[in-house]
C-alpha cells in the first residue's frame, strides 16, 4: 500500500477519534438501556463502531 499524506493521515486519525467516541457513548446507552431491544440495538453499534474503529486502525498500521 501506498504511504499516506499528512492530511490523509490527518483525517484517518479524526475518524479513528470518532469511531472511538461513539463507541464509548454506544456501551453507556447499551448500559443504561432498560427495554431489551433497544439494549441489543444499542449493543450491536456498539460491535459496530469497533469494528470500524480496527479497521480504519489497519490502515496506521500497513502505512
Amino acid at each position: 500500500m501506498a504511504d499516506l499524506s499528512k492530511i490523509e493521515l490527518q483525517n484517518l486519525r479524526h475518524l479513528i477519534g470518532g469511531a472511538t467516541t461513539c463507541n464509548k457513548k454506544l456501551t453507556d446507552y447499551a448500559n443504561n438501556a432498560v427495554d431489551p431491544q433497544i439494549k441489543q440495538l444499542f449493543t450491536k453499534a456498539t460491535q459496530d463502531s469497533l469494528n470500524t474503529k480496527q479497521t480504519l486502525m489497519t490502515f496506521l498500521d500497513n502505512n
